[in-house]
């Protein structure tokens, strides 16, 4: 991670916020903290376990006119936050909770999800999770996360949102009660959409992201995907299993247009 970045940011939020960077993208840093944004004073533990907040930070772009870069990054920081906040109202979808925004330093403070996975495969994202049932791909609590992440989804998809980057590294798992829920994170790319088209291209990114990592057992695990995707919508009646047809014939094109990219290079 870029150290002139890493000072932006530490000035920033002053001294007193210390911050550990855990991963990189084209638009955006983030960062970990255990200091509120409304507290910066103090440390928030719970019990003995620190607290841990995320800071999403999208620095300037040099190569952008400088009135251009603020005007887009106020946009893209406010439409984060927008969606965050109001998937967070969805009964049943799981997202992290928005604290604080500022859209003018490009600025989210969001809370953490996640944990270390056992056995030191790493963060608990779906990409780590499938990794550590490597041995054991169809363990009952791969399928049961895997039905979950699909129910995630269709949560999402029916209430006409889209995440527009759903791969196995934007769905963070959370255990609670011994056992995994996923989250969905990172709706920098994420939008309100009604057209069966975002949906169906949603399904197909997350259904490639499986088959490039784990591709051995790729065709199960996006089985299991779209029976819990498949689920939501079922239990909507007569009104959510025709938009169902909708979405799934749309997905399958998009597929299709997919594979004949793939054959004419």
């Amino acid at each position: 991670m870029s150290k002139e970045v890493i000072e932006q940011v530490v000035t920033y939020l002053t001294p007193n916020v210390p911050i550990v960077p855990i991963s990189q993208g084209a638009e955006a840093f983030v960062f970990t903290t255990n200091v509120h944004p409304y507290n910066a004073s103090a440390c928030k533990t719970a019990g003995d376990i620190p607290v841990k907040y995320i800071i999403k930070y999208r620095p300037p772009k040099k190569y952008r006119h400088p009135s251009i870069d603020k005007t887009l990054t106020k946009h893209r920081t406010l439409s984060e936050s927008r969606i965050l906040a109001k998937l967070s109202q969805v009964p049943g979808l799981h997202v992290p909770k928005l604290i604080a925004c500022d859209v003018y330093n490009g600025c989210i403070w969001i809370e953490f999800i996640g944990e270390d996975l056992p056995e030191s495969h790493g963060f608990s994202n779906l990409k780590n999770f499938l990794w550590m049932y490597k041995t054991d791909p169809y363990n009952i609590a791969v399928e049961k996360v895997l039905f979950k992440v699909g129910e995630q989804i269709g949560l999402l998809h029916w209430n006409d949102y889209c995440h527009g980057d759903l791969t196995t590294s934007n769905l963070v798992l959370h255990q609670e009660n011994g056992d995994w829920s996923p989250y969905l994170i990172d709706f920098g790319l994420g939008s309100a959409s009604t057209l069966v088209e975002d949906k169906g291209v949603d399904l197909y990114v997350l259904e490639r992201a499986i088959i490039s990592t784990h591709s051995k057992f790729a065709d199960k695990y996006n089985e299991w995907i779209l029976m819990g995707f498949k689920s939501v919508y079922e239990n909507e009646g007569k009104k959510g299993q025709q938009k169902l047809k909708d979405v799934i014939k749309r997905f399958e094109e998009v597929r299709l247009r997919g594979r004949k990219r793939s054959m004419l290079g």
